[in-house]
Parts: C-alpha cells; sequence; structure tokens
C-alpha cells in the first residue's frame, strides 16, 4: 500500500470488495505471508540471560488469520471484539518450542520494553525458503501493516474478480495503478527447482523405459528364435498357447524382480537422504514401490508378448521343417 489513496481508503476498499463478490475477506498486515523477513528478539517468564533468539515479528489486523486461512492450535484468533487485542500476541509453534512455555496462554512477555499476553498458537506455516528449519514468528494486532492481503472468492473465475476489483482500486486510489501478485505463484517459485528437476526427471524416465523396452523385444526375438525347435516340440506334444506364452515370459518376470528387489533398497536410500532437506516433508510409503514394480512387470510383459505369443501360435510343421 504505496499510495495515500490505498492507506487512508483501506476500510472503504476492503468493504467495497468484499460486497462485489470478489473477495471473500480482505485483511493488512506488515509483510506478506510467503515472507517473513525481519528479526527481532523477545523476553519471556525463565528466558535464559545468554539466549540470543530472533523472531519474526508481523504486525496485522484481526482478520489476517481468516483471510489466509491460519490454523490456531491453541487459544483463539485476533478479534475486533476483544479491546485489549493491541496488548495481544499470537506466536507460532516455534516461537512457542523456543520458549519452552508449558502452558502458554495468559502468559505475559515482553516486546520493546512493552508487554503482551498471549493469547493464541498458530501451526507453523511455511514463509521462507522450503530449505530452511522454520522460523519462530509472532503476531501483533497494531502496528504499521502496509500490505494489503485480498483472498478471492473460490466460486467466481479469478478474471472476473479482477475486472470486477479494478474499477473499485481505481475509484478510491486513482493516483496509482492497480497492481496485484498472487501467493500462489510466489511459493511456485520457491519450488522451481523441485519443479525443474521432476519435469526432467519424467522425460529422462520416458526415455530410459523406452530404450529398456527396445531391448526386451529384441531380446524376447531373440530367445524366440533360439527356441523355435523346441516350442514346435512343445506343440506337437500338446501344449498350449498359454503355456507356451508363460515359458518364455518366465525369464524376463524373474529378472525384473531381481532388479526391484535391488533398486527399492537403494531407491528408499536416496530418496530418504533427499526429503531431510526439507522443513515439512512426506513419507515414503510402500505403495510407491508397489506401484512401480507391478507397472515394470506390466510393461515387460506387453513387450515380449508379441514374440511370445507370435512364436507360440505358429505353426509347429513349418518350425520343425526349418529347423
Amino acid at each position: 500500500m504505496n499510495t495515500p489513496g490505498l492507506r487512508d481508503h483501506y476500510e472503504a476498499i476492503r468493504n467495497d470488495l468484499i460486497q462485489s463478490g470478489a473477495a471473500e475477506n480482505v485483511a493488512r498486515t506488515s509483510q506478506s505471508p510467503s515472507n517473513f523477513n525481519n528479526n527481532n528478539g523477545l523476553d519471556w517468564k525463565g528466558k535464559d540471560p545468554a539466549l540470543v533468539v530472533f523472531f519474526r515479528n508481523v504486525n496485522v489486523t484481526p482478520e489476517f488469520g481468516k483471510t489466509i486461512g491460519w490454523t490456531v492450535k491453541e487459544g483463539r484468533d485476533f478479534s475486533e471484539e476483544f479491546r485489549g487485542d493491541s496488548a495481544s500476541i499470537i506466536l507460532n509453534e516455534a516461537a512457542l518450542e523456543i520458549t519452552g512455555l508449558k502452558d502458554p496462554l495468559g502468559e505475559v512477555v515482553t516486546f520493546y520494553e512493552k508487554q503482551y499476553t498471549i493469547v493464541g498458537i498458530v501451526k507453523d506455516m511455511v514463509t521462507q525458503s522450503p530449505y530452511e528449519p522454520m522460523a519462530p514468528s509472532m503476531f501483533f494486532a497494531h502496528g504499521r501493516r502496509n500490505v494489503m492481503i485480498i483472498k478471492l472468492n473460490p466460486a467466481v473465475p479469478v478474471q472476473e474478480s479482477l475486472a470486477t476489483m479494478s474499477p473499485i482500486f481505481a475509484k478510491h486510489n486513482p493516483e496509482g495503478p492497480f497492481e496485484y501478485s498472487f501467493i500462489d505463484d510466489v511459493y511456485a517459485r520457491k519450488f522451481a527447482n523441485e519443479e525443474r528437476v521432476g519435469n526432467l526427471a519424467g522425460v529422462f524416465a520416458v526415455l530410459a523405459i523406452l530404450i529398456s523396452c527396445l531391448g526386451l523385444f529384441g531380446l524376447s526375438s531373440f530367445v524366440a528364435e533360439q527356441r523355435t525347435k523346441e516350442i514346435g516340440i512343445r506343440k506337437v506334444l500338446g501344449a498350449s498357447v498359454a503355456g507356451l506364452w508363460q515359458m518364455l515370459s518366465k525369464d524376463f518376470v524373474i529378472l525384473i524382480l531381481i532388479s526391484c528387489a535391488i533398486a527399492i533398497p537403494v531407491s528408499i536410500l536416496f530418496m530418504g537422504d533427499w526429503l531431510e532437506q526439507y522443513q515439512y516433508r512426506t513419507t515414503i510409503t510402500w505403495s510407491v514401490f508397489v506401484v512401480a514394480c507391478l507397472g515394470a512387470l506390466i510393461i515387460t510383459l506387453l513387450t515380449v508378448s508379441f514374440q511370445a505369443i507370435r512364436a507360440a501360435v505358429a505353426n509347429p510343421v513349418n518350425s520343425l521343417k526349418t529347423e
């Protein structure tokens, strides 16, 4: 909010945005939710005098939590109903862990020689790099708040919402352009490297599968050619097409199972090390490897089945005559 029009007419802009249906909620904050970047000290009861810890301090309006969708773990959110919220403070989980307070609600902390009462604890949010440990953060319902955050109405298309919002800002802020950014785009840039690596991994995985299929196709052709006489004799003796297909495919299935037995432990080791660099990460489930092994088996059987079935349905008289 870098113009007098935005700063002086915030409440009018907020009301117009919500009444227009383009926005579900609007809030002000001192920093963007995607980048809490300032550091300050905090004192609390029982703090070690030698302990030096810096907290992200964020000034917000009472509707900030509802706008960004944070989760209150203990206590309550800020509210206009509580006149004393200017003397209240909300901590995130990382901040609570550092303070070591067992029963934080109602505890008094000191920030810049002013006392605040802890009224709530919110769950940690990724606001910086996803690779860094979660920063302890504290939230105040007062102070300078020069960033406007708008939660768009999900029932309305984004372009339609923007078209509705533009004249509202033009009315209250004629001296400035309607400038905005999307939080999901900001977070997407934080994970740009992962997206790039994921796309490259997908491309090379497809290439590896295609090359493997070509190799399997050639190997199955060679095996079928080598066992032409055996297949002919088995057919004369009454072997079925399904039985011959099973005989020719069995060796390939065994090789795939051996490769999976080797690949799974190695994959778990490398995936575990890769996930360790993230503060918030998923768990490695066995379903991933089961699906991968089944996929490898299906692709292998589809590849070798063409030659196996072709050899199995061939006329044994011709194959024996050729031999």
